[in-house]
């Protein structure tokens, strides 16, 4: 995921580590060492998904 993500709400295609695909909408705090750490809009926690399980991101429009 590029930085230039950072700060801005996404909507992702995600495997989680069951192997389940799930699509969310995040907000993006920060990406580190392979981890983005994201706030889920949906349940309001704070989140950290691996970039190598992100499948597609689509920045949200207004």
């Amino acid at each position: 995921m590029p930085e230039k993500y950072k700060g801005t709400i996404v909507q992702i295609i995600y495997m989680d580590r069951k192997g389940q695909i799930t699509k969310r909408s995040i907000e993006v705090c920060g990406i580190k060492q392979g981890l983005v750490t994201a706030k889920c809009l949906k349940t309001g926690q704070i989140r950290s998904f691996k970039v190598e399980n992100i499948l597609a991101v689509q920045p949200k429009s207004a």
